[in-house]
Parts: C-alpha cells; sequence; structure tokens
C-alpha cells in the first residue's frame, strides 16, 4: 500500500495554490472548481474520484472564507457510443440509438427517467448529496440546445484551421489519442487508461468526457470542429460539406440519407469534438481546477491538446490540474461502465458509512492508487478507520491523518451524520450474521459488549450497524455464513479425551464471571494456558499457540460445525451462556 505522508496535507496544498492562482488571474472573483462526468452509464468509484477531489479541495477554501464553486457538468450531449453490458432490459436493440445524444436515448425499461442519461445521473446525484457533496451541476445538453455555446461554436468553427493545426502535431505520435487520422483515445476526459503490469487488480477510471469521440473531421471541405446531430435520424453520423464564415451557414450530409443547409445563429442540435469542447469550458466557466486521469499525461491526449488549444486559439489558461490514479475494486480486475456489474457509489453507501467513503478518497494523494473495498477487507479497513479515531482522541495521531480525518466527518458546512456508539464493523456483521438480524437477540447482545456502558437502544449503533448488515446479506459468501447448531454434536462430544473435557469445564465454569468481550478473550486465550500449567498471563509459545488453536476448532466444531468462524469471543456473546453450556456438555 502506498504510504500516505500523514505529515503532508495534500488537500491544503492545493487550496493554496488554487488560492493563489485565482487571485493573479481574477482578484476578487468566485474560484471555480469543476468536474466532468458522463452518465452513459453507471457512474461508478473510479469516476467519483473526478468528483471528490475538487469537492475536497473547494471545500477547504470554503472553509477558508473564500467565495468558491464546485461545477460538475455533466456530458450528457455526449454520442451513446454502445451498449453497456450488465443493464437489466438492455439488450441488442439498443443499437439503434448509438450516435444520438444521451438524452436522446430511452431509459432501460421500467426506469423512473425520461431517459438515459438521466437515468444514470440520478443515483450519483444522489449519493453526491449522501457524501456533503455541495455543486453545481451544468447539463451540456441544455447548454447547447439552449443556444449558450453558439458564440463559441461560431468562433471555433472560424478557427478550424488553426485548431486543425495544433491537433496535426500529435497525429502521427505513436499511442496518442488521435481521433480522426488515429485511433481515438477512451477513459476520464477522453483518453485511455493503461492498466500497470504491476497493479492489475487496479481498474481504469473511465467515463468522463467524450469517451471515443475523435477531435474533428477532415473531409473533402476541409477540417471542422464541430458535429452537427442529424434532425432526421437524431444520430451524428454527419459529415459537414461546406461552411460560411460570414452567414455562419452549414451544409451537412448524414448516413442515413439525409442532407440539409442549418444556420449556426438559430441551429443548436450540435457540439464541438472533445478536444475542442473541453478548453473552450475550461474559458467559458472560468476554471481554475480541475482534475484529469492519469491518462493525460501521455502525448496527444485532451488535457495535453486542450492546454495548447486553450492558450493559443481561446486566449484562457489551463486550470490546475493534478493527474489522479486508479481506484481498484477488492475482487474485481477492471473497471468500466461499459461492461456492467461495477460499483457505483450508491452500492458503496449501501455497506459503509459516509465518512468511510470519504476518507477513502481524503487521504491518499491524487496520484496515488487505492482500493475500495466490498469483500471481507472492508473489516481490517474499518478497524484502521476506528484506529484513527482513538489516535485522535488520545493526541497519537500525525497532523496529515487529522486533517484526512477531518474532511471525511465533515465539510465546510457542518458534520456529517455518525454512528454514536461505533461498535466494530466486524463485530456488527458477526452479530448480524450470526442472530440473522433478529433485532431482540442483538440487543441482548450489544447489551452485554460493554457492561459498564450498555447499549440499550440499537439506534445507537446505526447506521453502522445497517451497513454491517447490508454486507452481510450482500457480500458475505454463503460458505462463509455462521449458523449456530440447534442440537449439541452428541458424536464428537462423546469422543473427547479427558483433557479436552476439562477445557470445556473451564470454559464453562468461566462464562458468567468473563462475560464481555474483553474477558470472554481472556478466558478462551488463557484456559490452554492453564491447562499447560501456566499463569493465564503468561506470554504464548509455539506450543502453546498451537494448543489455543486446537482448542478453538474444539469449540467452533461444537458451536457451528466447522472449524473456523467469527471471533470466538464474538461468537459465545451472541450464542448466549445457555445455548454455550448446551452445545460444549455443559
Amino acid at each position: 500500500m502506498a504510504d500516505s505522508s500523514p505529515e503532508t496535507d495534500w488537500v491544503s496544498r492545493f487550496a493554496d495554490e488554487v488560492i493563489a492562482e485565482a487571485e493573479r488571474r481574477a482578484p476578487g472573483k468566485t474560484i471555480v472548481c469543476a468536474s466532468g462526468l458522463s452518465p452513459s452509464g453507471p457512474i461508478h468509484l473510479g469516476n467519483l474520484r473526478e468528483v471528490m477531489t475538487p469537492h475536497l479541495v473547494a471545500d477547504e477554501i470554503r472553509r477558508r472564507g473564500h467565495a468558491v464553486e464546485h461545477i460538475i457538468s455533466w456530458d450528457d450531449y455526449d454520442r451513446f457510443r454502445k451498449v453497456p453490458a450488465g443493464i437489466d432490459g438492455v439488450d441488442a436493440s439498443w443499437e439503434e440509438h448509438i450516435g444520438k445524444p444521451l438524452t436522446s436515448v430511452p431509459a432501460p425499461p421500467g426506469s423512473p427517467h425520461p431517459n438515459w442519461a438521466e437515468h444514470f445521473r440520478a443515483p450519483m446525484e444522489a449519493a453526491l448529496a449522501e457524501l456533503g457533496v455541495e455543486y453545481r451541476g451544468i447539463s451540456q445538453t441544455a447548454q447547447y440546445t439552449s443556444g449558450a455555446y453558439r458564440e463559441q461554436i461560431a468562433f471555433a468553427m472560424r478557427e478550424r484551421g488553426r485548431i486543425d493545426a495544433v491537433l496535426d502535431r500529435y497525429r502521427t505520435k505513436p499511442g496518442a489519442g488521435t481521433g480522426a487520422k488515429g485511433a481515438p483515445a477512451k477513459g476520464a476526459k477522453g483518453a485511455k487508461q493503461q492498466t500497470p503490469a504491476d497493479a492489475a487488480e487496479l481498474a481504469a477510471v473511465e467515463g468522463s468526457g467524450a469517451a471515443d469521440e475523435d477531435d474533428g473531421g477532415s473531409g473533402t471541405a476541409g477540417y471542422f470542429p464541430y458535429k452537427p446531430y442529424c434532425t432526421v435520424c437524431g444520430r451524428d453520423l454527419t459529415t459537414v460539406t461546406a461552411y460560411d464564415d460570414d452567414t455562419r451557414d452549414l451544409a451537412y450530409t448524414c448516413a442515413c440519407g439525409h442532407g440539409e443547409t442549418v444556420n449556426l445563429n438559430t441551429f443548436d442540435h450540435g457540439k464541438l469534438v472533445w478536444k475542442v469542447d473541453w478548453p473552450m469550458r475550461w474559458v467559458y466557466e472560468g476554471v481554475v481546477f480541475e482534475p484529469s486521469g492519469v491518462d493525460h499525461q501521455s502525448p496527444g491526449s485532451s488535457w495535453v491538446v486542450g492546454g495548447q488549444l486553450v492558450t493559443e486559439i481561446f486566449d484562457g489558461e489551463q486550470p490546475i490540474g493534478p493527474m489522479y490514479a486508479f481506484v481498484g475494486i477488492t475482487g474485481m480486475a477492471k473497471m468500466s461502465s461499459s461492461k456492467g456489474g461495477v460499483p457505483t457509489p450508491a452500492d458503496a453507501l449501501e455497506i459503509m458509512e459516509v465518512p468511510l467513503l470519504r476518507w477513502l478518497y481524503a487521504r491518499r494523494r491524487p496520484n496515488q492508487s487505492f482500493k475500495v473495498a466490498f469483500d471481507q477487507e472492508i473489516q481490517r479497513l474499518y478497524d484502521e478507520w476506528d484506529a484513527l479515531g482513538r489516535k485522535i482522541e488520545e493526541g497519537r495521531a500525525q497532523p496529515g491523518d487529522i486533517a484526512a480525518h477531518r474532511r471525511a466527518v465533515s465539510t465546510a458546512a457542518g458534520d456529517l451524520p455518525a454512528t454514536p456508539r461505533p461498535v466494530a464493523y466486524r463485530t456488527l456483521a458477526s452479530l448480524v450474521d450470526i442472530t440473522t438480524g433478529h433485532e431482540e437477540q442483538l440487543t441482548r447482545i450489544l447489551r452485554d459488549l460493554d457492561p459498564e456502558r450498555p447499549i440499550t437502544d440499537i439506534d445507537e449503533v446505526r447506521p453502522r450497524l445497517d451497513r454491517a448488515a447490508r454486507w452481510v446479506a450482500t457480500r458475505l459468501p454463503d460458505d462463509q455464513r455462521t449458523r449456530l447448531r440447534t442440537e449439541p454434536d452428541a458424536e464428537l462430544l462423546a469422543g473427547l479425551d479427558d483433557a479436552q473435557r476439562d477445557e470445556l469445564r473451564l470454559l464453562v465454569e468461566g462464562l458468567e464471571t468473563h462475560w464481555s468481550p474483553e474477558g470472554l478473550t481472556t478466558l478462551v486465550y488463557g484456559i490452554p494456558k492453564v491447562m499447560a500449567g501456566l499463569d493465564p498471563d503468561a506470554k504464548p509459545t509455539p506450543e502453546l499457540k498451537l494448543a489455543q488453536r486446537e482448542f478453538f476448532v474444539l469449540v467452533y466444531r461444537l458451536l457451528v460445525g466447522r472449524d473456523t468462524g467469527p471471533r470466538l469471543p464474538t461468537l459465545l456473546l451472541a450464542a448466549g451462556p445457555d445455548r454455550v453450556r448446551a452445545l460444549v456438555g455443559g
């Protein structure tokens, strides 16, 4: 795992840079931080880094009292490129919509939303609200079709020769995201992210920006940075055949057979190609800070080309733009919206609390990869999170870790929802698993977890309990589920030797006096020591560890019928003293 450099707070460093840059560019104006998302399919946890990076920076700027705005451009006027896999009710018949704007594609069957873009945008908006992300959403469909960019389009068409010359610098570079005269790049903001060989499980961050758009069409009439959507078939399978700079009359033909002449003073049914569209918007919105994926370090990427177009053509400046690295999912090899089955922020928030998910993005610098856990690793992550909280309370945490924790639990607007009594996630998961979520049993066990400060209301452990219950229901494999035996294992009990019977007798005798997580831990680890003639506090030896393991296996077999299970103290608490006595022959 990459070093998180706890002494360094990357968010504050970027906030310093952005504030200084904004003051240099336009003193006193609202500072604009930006993200871009394409709702072409499920917006996944890789895409979330595109949002969380500027959110955290903008929030820090806001905490310092500066006027700041985080905008999210919904690239819903992008073309529908291909039919994603894994979408219920969506089949090959959706191929007839390829080439249409995402807002003109029907939503999947049964969706309450009017079109494809809104179907995938809505759950992301709900997740961002839950995560405390404050932003202004901008629909690119609304921008283009309202005529907001008419003058920018006319300007780009007038400067098409100069734009073409900039783009042409990269069209012959091997591996460049060349588009019209080469293989189009794809990924966040338009270029393909290569998965590192040493990180096969890391997911490419794909989905921001017009993923497979080229850089414009060069035909017999020359190069044009604008693509009209056909007014008959609705698709962008069009070729510009003529354009008059003075009148702004544009002629095009479409693969469907339609052709017409339109006037860009009134025609709002097309868009600039991605590599021109992005730098145009930097100037239009006054963006000072916008991150992009690691692919933009490559020649010919939309970030590199956009940086030249924004200065040479649009007379603006490129934003401060950190490159963000891959986000992986434990147990998944690749994250791609087009291949289906990708975990989204909404999926993550079903099994983890808001502060934990925010922390995963806040604690790592943008150029550091990390993974979001959906398997058993989530229990370790929660242990690490809880340990950090204890370190902060005890004054032992590093400044960078304190800052990341603060950004996870709160925003400039205030504290985010938290669990009042944060019982260990792994404990809650085990209890839900063993009790099958029975609230009366859960309440009894939770009361016994801390006899000095008993939990009397199950709501004290929410929402963490609900997240753990959802994880058990949806992510815990069946072969790892825990089911207490309903009857003693008579055959196993009959075959015990004297030493094993003595161990179980000590266990039964100690239940009443050790009935707490810490007490039961001392009890079960101490019994093999007592059996060996040692003090219960004696340090374990390799031989003693083996004896402890053999004792644990015996208890697991008697309680759940297998060699392993949840932590033994948790299992004993969940079973209750009467059930334990009955099953171990007490």
